[in-house]
């Protein structure tokens, strides 16, 4: 969701299996003149259970239906601040140029970026994952970002090096808007609001307890691009 003065607030889990330490990239469209420490990461070590929880806000679908699914500059020297969030190590890179200064098995080869044009201004939340086959507690941050009037979901997939036209997903995201009817209007809403199915205490103000929560799925061979709506 939105937050105040501009900020986005991302919370994102997935399940892992990997036979060696990876990492995540999630590129993040941050404010120009936004400095190294403007992401803020925050522990979701004690409430692994929040996307669970999210679930149960929602009813069964009836058997059968599956409405809601989508088918089809010069860097700088220093080494990149690294925060231990419960679990894993973060990092924020603020450009492209910034990731010589990042472990080098997390860097993507330079051709990448050439194919992805639209992320040169962009910044870059990256989470050091341990190997093995796990479900990883939640990742959150904030940000401040050059788009406030819009909400940002990082979801351009690239996991062999190469930029794909299609990508298959398996994703489901959650938002919190002011503009209910405009920005989601097929997503599912939660019949009730998020303190009714969700500890909001154990999300550092990053859910809003009295609002509604809007779903939707996006499985199988889709376009890869990144996904947002408004606001609000």
């Amino acid at each position: 969701r939105m937050g105040e003065h501009g900020n986005q607030v991302v919370i994102y889990s997935m399940s892992l299996n990997s036979k060696q330490d990876v990492a995540m990239v999630l590129p993040l469209p941050v404010a120009a003149g936004s400095g190294a420490d403007a992401v803020k990461f925050f522990n979701f070590e004690k409430y692994p259970a929040l996307f669970d929880d999210l679930e149960k806000g929602f009813p069964k679908p009836e058997s059968g239906s599956n409405s809601l699914a989508y088918r089809g500059p010069k860097a700088a020297s220093e080494p990149l601040r690294v925060v231990s969030v419960g679990a894993f190590d973060a990092s924020f890179v603020p450009t492209i140029a910034d990731f010589s200064r990042l472990d080098a098995r997390f860097s993507l080869p330079p051709q990448v970026w050439d194919k992805l044009p639209g992320y040169k201004s962009f910044g870059f939340a990256v989470f050091k994952l341990k190997a093995g086959n796990t479900t990883v507690h939640p990742m959150a941050f904030s940000f401040p970002s050059a788009m406030p009037e819009k909400i940002f979901f990082p979801t351009v997939h690239i996991h062999d090096g190469e930029v794909h036209r299609e990508a298959e997903f398996d994703h489901t995201l959650y938002a919190q808007t002011k503009d209910e009817q405009k920005s989601v209007r097929n997503w599912q809403e939660s019949p009730g609001v998020a303190l009714q199915f969700t500890t909001v205490a154990k999300t550092h103000e990053m859910i809003r307890p009295n609002q509604h929560v809007y779903r939707r799925f996006m499985n199988g061979s889709l376009k890869n691009e990144d996904v947002l709506i408004a606001a609000g």
